[in-house]
């Protein structure tokens, strides 16, 4: 079994309740809005890891981000983006299983048309009264679950 850490707009925050519960992952994926570059370092440390730019990570040192990646974790296509909206391929043609997304803020687990998507929400600072959470993805075999963790501010 794999553990998929998932987090988003962290925005130059990363929480140490959202490093204990990465914590053990087998990998980590950033969805985007990372804020500074000291977050991916973090999060290396932990485990080897898939980020994508945000709409916010204009800096210099953002600029050798892609905006998508597609990365297979036990024979399981993942697809990260930061916006949702622009999803710019049709995942289950591509034979993608999830699709891993965050810039709402709103923490989110749907399955469609064979597909999982999965918003982690925001680790970062608080938005509105969104909650702070960070997700993971659990992989068996070709079996594939989501979990949402809120972290307390």
């Amino acid at each position: 079994m794999l553990r998929i850490g998932l987090v988003s707009d962290t925005h130059g925050l990363l929480r140490p309740q959202a490093l204990a519960f990465l914590k053990g992952s087998d990998a980590i994926v950033h969805g985007g809005d990372i804020g500074n570059p000291g977050i991916l370092d973090a999060l290396r440390e932990l485990a080897p890891l898939t980020v994508v730019r945000g709409n916010n990570d204009r800096e210099a040192w953002a600029d050798g981000i892609a905006e998508t990646e597609l990365v297979a974790f036990g024979g399981v296509h993942l697809y990260a983006i930061h916006d949702l909206s622009q999803l710019d391929i049709d995942p289950a043609a591509a034979g993608v299983r999830v699709v891993v997304s965050g810039h709402s803020h709103k923490p989110k687990i749907e399955e469609r048309g064979g597909v999982l998507y999965v918003n982690p929400g925001s680790a970062g600072p608080r938005r509105f009264k969104l909650p702070i959470a960070v997700a993971e993805l659990r992989i068996d075999g070709g079996a594939v679950t989501a979990r949402i963790h809120e972290v307390s501010a």
